[in-house]
């Protein structure tokens, strides 16, 4: 099967090819690290992870790096607010977005490089755009000139007359800027020091780097001068990734990446989410509900990574309940694994069990089809299904349709094929839940001792372990025949 992803810088579905086999390079860009994440962040990192997890079931080793962009107007704002450093806002943040991000069971990264951990390599840069004509300085500031760069808009699709809105990036004063710049849709690699502001020397004079240029120096400082992926949010393009390979490209002559990929957006309600509308969520917020990180995970599969989602009670609810299904799947061999005489659920999966080839062939399908997870949880749902269907055939029937070889194939490859896509479930804690501090042959005794009661007609006691049991998330179904069967809830 091929793979294939809709490169944005082509507009169209191509072909993967690595540049070196079965090797990736990706970068993708991070968050400033001024609050808390959102429900934007996690279904962007949540996109990249699975993304990252397809990649490597497929074969290939990945180098994932991501950035902090730890020097901006936002963060020294909100370090005026709250009377501390920029230094405790970034790490107050930073350690805020690795708990959000472990609860999603996000993957972390091979290198998380900041922006001001890389200073050096900034002004590097800089100076060799403008030993190529492409930067120019002015009144401590330094510039890039699009028009220099013959290729600029080839990622937006705008033309640079479109460009002039916008194109600084972020700026304070547009009009103090605009004359100091030759061209107004020329953008910032370097701003002069401000009083009170954190500031770095430089043959410009001193000052910090303008928030484009950062990511390019990241990738080519931690990567190389041309990547495989390069990812992002849609709002990205422009001017950001627009802007990073006229960088790039202008100081080597070479591709910065060969795919550029970007994730839709969410709206809450319909409405993009923004504090002033007062439907700003963010991660921990909704974690916090609570609601299984799983079920979050869940929803943002339920929509191809580049198509907009919208957040809705309804389509969390749907999530849960797609989740609920999943999970109750991912436990069958810890709930009936030992009616059906397997050997520990962990022993199962070290065993080198044989997938399901027909159900493997169908997920990797959808994921080749530029990463189809609706179609790839739909593979999911199939074997979750049937392995319920299966469990209510042991639990009132006392055996399975379907032979334990199979059955055991069919819950392996849910469980692989479900860690792809990050969906997985804390054994300790669901396990715990399911079955208390019960063991089966305490189980059997309890149930024994129950059936000694009712031949007795001391049915009041016969009541109380059934009680007992019911509280320990056991369900008994007494047969015609006088056996009891049992399982957990």
């Amino acid at each position: 099967m091929t793979l294939k992803l809709y490169n944005s810088l082509t507009s169209q579905e191509e072909k993967f090819e690595s540049l070196e086999p079965d090797k990736i390079k990706m970068y993708i860009c991070g968050v400033t690290v001024y609050d808390y994440c959102h429900l934007g962040h996690a279904r962007s990192y949540i996109v990249w992870d699975t993304i990252r997890r397809y990649l490597m079931w497929r074969g290939y080793q990945v180098q994932y790096v991501q950035n902090f962009t730890d020097i901006d107007d936002k963060i020294i704002n909100r370090a005026r607010e709250t009377e501390s450093s920029m230094e405790s806002v970034v790490e107050r943040f930073i350690e805020a977005y690795f708990e959000d991000m472990k609860r999603l069971n996000v993957l972390e990264a091979d290198e998380y490089p900041r922006a001001t951990h890389k200073i050096d390599a900034i002004k590097r840069l800089i100076h060799d755009l403008e030993k190529r004509g492409f930067a120019y300085s002015s009144g401590g500031d330094v510039y890039y000139q699009v028009r220099e760069f013959s290729e600029y808009g080839k990622l937006s699709g705008r033309c640079v007359e479109e460009m002039q809105a916008g194109a600084s990036g972020r700026v304070e004063s547009e009009d103090l800027e605009a004359a100091k710049k030759k061209n107004p849709f020329d953008f910032a690699l370097w701003k002069a020091a401000k009083v009170g502001e954190p500031a770095w020397n430089s043959p410009w004079g001193k000052g910090r780097p303008g928030w484009h240029i950062e990511c390019s120096a990241m990738v080519k400082d931690c990567l190389g001068e041309t990547i495989d992926i390069h990812g992002g949010g849609a709002d990205l393009i422009f001017p950001h990734h627009e802007n990073e390979i006229a960088q790039s490209e202008a100081s080597t002559g070479k591709s910065l990446a060969r795919y550029w990929l970007h994730n839709g957006f969410v709206t809450i309600n319909g409405e993009k989410m923004s504090k002033s509308l007062g439907n700003f969520t963010t991660i921990r917020d909704l974690l916090n509900r609570p609601i299984d990180p799983m079920a979050v995970r869940m929803f943002v599969l339920t929509a191809q990574y580049r198509k907009p989602i919208d957040f809705t009670e309804e389509a969390i609810a749907s999530a849960k309940n797609g989740w609920n299904t999943i999970k109750e799947g991912l436990l069958f061999a810890y709930q009936y694994g030992s009616q059906l005489g397997w050997e520990m659920p962990e022993k199962t999966l070290s065993e080198e069990t044989k997938l399901l080839t027909f159900q493997v062939e169908k997920f990797q399908k959808a994921m080749d089809d530029d990463i189809n997870t609706p179609a790839a949880l739909a593979v999911l749902f199939e074997l979750a299904k049937e392995l319920r269907r299966e469990g209510n055939f042991l639990v009132h029937e006392g055996k399975t349709k379907t032979s334990l070889e199979k059955l055991q194939k069919q819950w392996v490859t849910l469980v692989n094929l479900s860690q792809v896509l990050g969906l997985e479930v804390k054994i300790d804690e669901q396990v715990s839940s399911i079955s208390g501090d019960l063991s089966d042959a305490e189980i059997d005794s309890l149930i024994q001792q129950r059936l000694e009661a009712k031949k007795a007609k001391n049915y009041s006691e016969a009541d109380r372990i059934r009680n007992e049991l019911q509280n320990e998330g056991i369900k008994l179904i007494d047969k015609p025949d006088g056996i009891t069967n049992w399982h957990r809830n």
